[in-house]
């Protein structure tokens, strides 16, 4: 296990899934990193960060005039190569699109930050919204990074980060202060268990892989419930403030390049993962005893 972060911005970084081989920065370019949910938040300033440390860029979201404001000003500050990729991932022809583009032999860094909330009652959730929060955070999701890891594998590097929330590790706490989040916790669950599952599957191997597990963060994400794009061209943040999206990129960064699988942002010490870890463990070894 790892200790806690000591890199430009606090965060824990605790391998729980294995770590890979080989040394070097993922974070640097070579090839073209796909990124989702880039119109604001984490995806716009990853995707700066990324660009910044020279690779080509896709830039994917909903909203294709930030989309193209983004690229404007990347290829300005970077030199970098920009595509912009209008899609809506909850659309079975628009991931189709993604995927494909995704899959291309020059991609080595994938991004999966696209998500919506859907925050409210369960018993009052619209179904075509409930299905398009589990369609964009978890189909999407998988289906991206199962089109990105074969080629990876067999060109022998890459990258994959998807994000989650530390609302994956909330499910005993009510609302109040919390959202009332039951399906968007659930499927944030899922992209952890999901990512710490893959990276032990390919430990040992030449592909990062990592589940960034951000807190509340300065971005719009509580100003819709993702049901249309927050308006406006000019992305804003939510009332309630958060840790400043540099910060988490710096921290993710930072975690993938010592190839440690969990991050979570602002967390000094690695102890509480690393308790989970061991609890997961206790809980396997009680059940089989108890078979025994």
């Amino acid at each position: 296990m790892a200790a806690a972060g000591r890199g430009a911005a606090p965060g824990a970084r605790v391998g729980t899934g294995g770590e890979t081989e080989g040394g070097g920065s993922m974070g640097n370019g070579s090839g073209t990193a796909v990124v989702t949910g880039a119109s604001s938040g984490i995806g716009a300033e990853y995707a700066a960060r990324l660009a910044g440390r020279g690779w080509d860029v896709v830039l994917v979201a909903r909203r294709a005039d930030r989309l193209e404001d983004l690229a404007l000003r990347l290829r300005g500050e970077t030199g970098a190569a920009v595509e912009t990729l209008a899609a809506d991932l909850a659309v079975p022809g628009d991931l189709s699109r993604v995927v494909e583009r995704a899959a291309a032999r020059d991609v080595g860094f994938l991004l999966n930050n696209a998500g919506i909330n859907g925050y409210g009652p369960f018993a009052d959730l619209d179904p075509p919204l409930m299905a398009r929060v589990l369609d964009v955070n978890v189909v999407a999701l998988t289906t991206l990074t199962r089109a990105v890891v074969p080629g990876m594998l067999e060109r022998g590097r890459g990258a994959v980060v998807n994000v989650a929330s530390l609302l994956a590790f909330a499910g005993s706490l009510p609302p109040g202060p919390l959202p009332q989040r039951a399906v968007y916790a659930g499927t944030k669950g899922y992209v952890v268990a999901f990512t710490r599952t893959l990276a032990a599957e390919l430990a040992g191997g030449p592909l990062r892989v990592q589940v960034l597990c951000p807190g509340l963060t300065a971005t719009e994400f509580h100003l819709s419930t993702g049901a249309e794009p927050v308006p406006g061209r000019e992305p804003s943040v939510h009332r309630e403030g958060g840790m400043p999206v540099d910060e988490v990129v710096d921290a993710s960064l930072s975690a993938l390049d010592t190839g440690e699988v969990v991050c979570v942002p602002g967390l000094r010490d690695g102890g509480p993962i690393e308790g989970l870890v061991a609890a997961e463990l206790t809980l396997r070894t009680a059940a089989r005893l108890r078979r025994s």
